[in-house]
């Protein structure tokens, strides 16, 4: 992802298609960040295979965000200055519009 996508100065977000989305946690260990992705992928796949079935899809959307939540993709940002949370957002209306306006190509 690092060399598909420009990340922001800071660190705390990657940009796709013009939109902020937040990086996870630098400071987890490395066997934990592992074992997040993989649960992620796992769960993103069970929403794939969950078919018609709204259970299925629910629970196997609840671990997307269980796993996304504690990567710190989602819920409570994981710096600690203060700085608002841009997740989501359009670059063009953040702080981060002149550093992405001035990316080459």
């Amino acid at each position: 992802m690092a060399d598909t996508y420009p990340r922001t100065p800071d660190g705390r977000y990657f940009v796709v298609r013009g939109r902020l989305w937040r990086m996870s946690d630098p400071r987890l260990a490395d066997d934990l960040r592992t074992s997040l992705v993989s649960e992620l992928m796992s769960a993103r796949r069970a929403v794939r295979d969950a078919g018609d079935d709204p259970y299925a899809k629910e629970e196997a959307r609840m671990r997307v965000d269980t796993a996304k939540i504690a990567l710190g993709e989602r819920g409570p940002v994981w710096w600690t200055d203060g700085a608002p949370d841009y997740n989501r957002h359009l670059v063009k209306n953040t702080p981060y519009a002149d550093w992405y306006a001035n990316l080459p190509g």
